[in-house]
């Protein structure tokens, strides 16, 4: 039989949890680190969920929650539990999850049937079965933008190391979900400018074709231009985009006989 490793017998504090500790944080860094698309940062979301689930004992659901200029949704979750908990503060605007993202700290509840700080939530979890949950704050550059959560259906299931693990994916998740928006910012930014630029070609072309029909000047042209826009109120890029059209089905019209 080969000798027993220390490591492996050793506790969650212990040499093995350590080690797993620091490994499961050199992983999540890494993955920050990554260039991400929209799609791959969810996924990561939801891996990072599943080992939060995982990494803490006892758990029967986890989830994320954002907070954006879209809504309160959970982006990831491990559960048909977890989704349920997870609507239920949204519809009732109260609960564990929400306090630890309106509050930046991180919230713990140890027997549901016994906290008084959310008794709708409290009480409607309760029939769902849940009993304890610990939920911690996704905080990026000094904003909060929602939270990762834990439910369990036994009292008393979180303790100070699931905690300190959370906060860990805490930490991380709220890295990630930082990319996402970042990207969609991005994304957005790079449309408005491929927007203007667009405009402001189909706006020269306008202009060239006024020239050719004895506009003195570009001023002059460009001033046709924004008169009838204003008459139509409408912008000038779709005023220019008009008589290119109107131009281009003249040329298309067989000449009559």
């Amino acid at each position: 039989m080969p000798p027993a490793d220390p490591d492996a017998a050793a506790g969650p504090d212990g040499p093995a949890g350590s080690q797993g500790s620091e490994r499961l944080a050199a992983t999540l860094v890494q993955m920050a680190g990554l260039v991400l698309s929209q799609e791959t940062v969810r996924s990561a979301v939801e891996l990072v969920t599943a080992l939060a689930s995982a990494t803490a004992p006892g758990t029967d659901g986890a989830a994320v929650t954002v907070v954006d200029e879209h809504g309160t949704r959970t982006m990831a979750a491990t559960s048909e539990l977890a989704e349920r908990a997870d609507a239920l503060q949204y519809s009732l605007d109260e609960g564990p999850c929400l306090t630890a993202w309106r509050t930046g700290q991180l919230v713990r509840i140890d027997d549901t049937t016994g906290d008084r700080r959310w008794p709708a939530w409290n009480e409607q979890a309760t029939e769902l079965g849940i009993r304890s949950a610990l939920s911690a704050p996704l905080v990026t550059g000094g904003r909060s933008i929602g939270a990762i959560k834990l439910y369990g259906l036994q009292p008393g299931r979180f303790d100070q190391h699931d905690e300190q693990v959370m906060t860990l994916f805490a930490r991380q998740a709220a890295i990630l979900l930082s990319a996402t928006q970042n990207l969609a910012g991005a994304r957005e930014l790079s449309r408005r400018l491929t927007d203007a630029l667009a405009g402001r070609d189909v706006i020269s072309q306008a202009i060239g074709v006024l020239l050719a029909r004895g506009a003195p000047d570009r001023e002059v042209a460009f001033a046709s231009l924004a008169a009838a826009a204003e008459r139509t109120h409408r912008p000038v890029r779709e005023v220019a985009q008009d008589l290119l059209a109107t131009l281009a089905g003249d040329a298309a019209d067989p000449p009559t006989s």
